[in-house]
């Protein structure tokens, strides 16, 4: 399977509630149609850099209701052709178990999935958003605590016969691991430090080389530029501060940015709003 990833459609987007510091549903309100206007805009725009980066788009349809469905890296984890489907912490994202479900169904019943299959019962677990695959150490880095349980990397580890390491999230404002860290193609690790306990930074360094540990600055992580896609050497992202498209302009990687403020509204960037679906714990 070539590069390929599940977004949904924002047909039914907006920011009506709040379970995370960021999302505005205030702001949103002052002019909904304009809002949606301009995510549809933005949309449309991820989706041609994706494939401006060599990668395939499957684009479904979410559910009335269900407005945080536009955010598919929290519908599950998907490693060697298998999906583990999430289980959301918070009441307002839980209807969205049962459509994504039955999305996976689909696309089981089309050929690129084989297997999918549901956590245990009483584990929260909130998808690739807490389970990022990084590919050179052959690992997951798995975060926990705002959404998914302290539980969960142990009943992932054992789904996909893979390591994992555990990494603590300390602050509501970064609720999953892929807000703030970012493992990319070349080995390099781009995070934010102040969004992990202190066990956690230090999980991280004992496992990333020093010359491949990048730290993002306040700016970068408030910009939602952490939260990213990584492509071979095209890293796709919201807009960025010059001075990180300097820094990853360095280590040969060219920033594709994409104008995703209509989805920062409510806490999401470019990696929340793509689940990769042809990861291998065997390859790329």
């Amino acid at each position: 399977m070539p590069p390929t990833f599940l977004l949904v459609a924002p047909t039914h987007y907006e920011v009506s509630y709040t379970i995370n510091p960021w999302m505005k549903p205030g702001t949103w309100s002052e002019n909904p149609a304009r809002h949606l206007a301009e995510a549809q805009r933005s949309f449309a725009g991820l989706e041609q850099a994706l494939r401006d980066a060599g990668g395939t788009v499957e684009t479904v349809e979410g559910a009335p209701g269900q407005p945080d469905m536009v955010f598919p890296a929290n519908a599950g984890i998907v490693l060697d052709r298998t999906a583990l489907v999430a289980a959301f912490r918070h009441p307002q994202r839980q209807g969205e178990e049962a459509p994504f479900t039955a999305i996976f169904g689909r696309l089981h019943d089309r050929g690129l999935l084989d297997r999918v299959v549901r956590l245990p019962q009483g584990v929260f677990q909130e998808g690739a958003g807490d389970c990022i695959w990084d590919r050179t150490r052959r690992l997951a880095w798995t975060g926990y605590g705002p959404r998914s349980g302290h539980d969960a990397p142990a009943v992932i580890a054992d789904t996909f016969g893979i390591d994992t390491v555990p990494l603590e999230l300390a602050t509501e404002r970064f609720y999953h691991l892929d807000t703030c860290f970012c493992a990319l193609p070349g080995g390099e690790v781009l995070f934010y430090p102040p969004a992990f306990t202190a066990d956690g930074v230090r999980a991280i360094r004992d496992r990333v080389a020093p010359e491949l540990l990048l730290e993002a600055s306040d700016e970068d992580a408030s910009r939602f530029c952490v939260n990213a896609v990584a492509l071979d050497r095209t890293v796709v992202m919201a807009q960025a501060a010059p001075a990180l498209k300097d820094r990853l302009g360095d280590r040969g990687y060219a920033v594709r940015e994409v104008e995703l403020s209509p989805f920062i509204l409510s806490g999401g960037g470019a990696y929340c709003m793509t689940l990769r679906l042809d990861l291998s714990t065997g390859g790329a």
